[in-house]
């Protein structure tokens, strides 16, 4: 039996959320429009009058991460300020949230393998919560002298990269559980490291 069927017309978003649920239970990968059709209480050809295919609803479930994703790295950046470093600090904690919250729309952004380039939405959504952290890096880069001042991104780039390992390595999945420090620790004091290696902030904060 399908766990919840659509109501009212809405069945693309209703393919959507049966996405999400398979997603998270099997992977970006692991799934098929037909679970997904069954998923949702509707036949399989009913799923090409709204997608393409799979991947096609794989995109649609990742430009939903993505605004949620960009909204949460927004918010995230504005209660850290004024402090430049409380709020590139926070884009890196959101990050966190944001793949412990939504796993589905995670896996979908990050670990289908889908091309930016194939749709203008996604790329938009992609470079909006980019730019957040970028932002939060240039506010701390400022305050270096520019013949030690990295590039904002690359100095978002380092720190994007280190969140994404702590949340695939501590923070989804069995290797979670063997995690020796919670993942928002692991995440904070590379983060303190990395600062201290530019000198932004004293070796004793």
């Amino acid at each position: 039996m399908p766990r919840r069927g659509y109501h009212h017309g809405n069945l693309r978003q209703a393919l959507v959320e049966a996405a999400i649920r398979l997603i998270e239970e099997k992977g970006p990968q692991g799934f098929t429009l037909s679970e997904a059709a069954k998923d949702a209480g509707v036949t399989p050809a009913a799923v090409y009058r709204h997608f393409e295919g799979r991947e096609d609803l794989l995109a649609e479930v990742a430009k939903q991460g993505y605004a949620i994703f960009g909204d949460l790295m927004e918010h995230a950046y504005e209660q850290g300020q004024p402090s430049a470093i409380a709020s590139f600090e926070a884009t890196g904690r959101a990050y966190l949230a944001f793949a412990r919250k939504f796993p589905g729309h995670y896996q979908a952004m990050f670990e289908a393998g889908l091309s930016l380039a194939r749709d203008p939405d996604l790329a938009r959504g992609a470079a909006r919560a980019q730019a957040v952290l970028e932002k939060a890096a240039s506010g701390l880069a400022d305050r270096l002298p520019p013949d030690r001042r990295p590039p904002a991104a690359m100095f978002s780039a380092h720190v994007w990269a280190m969140s994404h390992g702590v949340v695939e390595l501590f923070a989804r999945g069995s290797p979670g559980t063997r995690a020796p420090f919670p993942p928002e620790e692991l995440l904070e004091t590379g983060i303190g490291i990395y600062l201290r290696g530019l000198g932004l902030i004293a070796p004793d904060e």
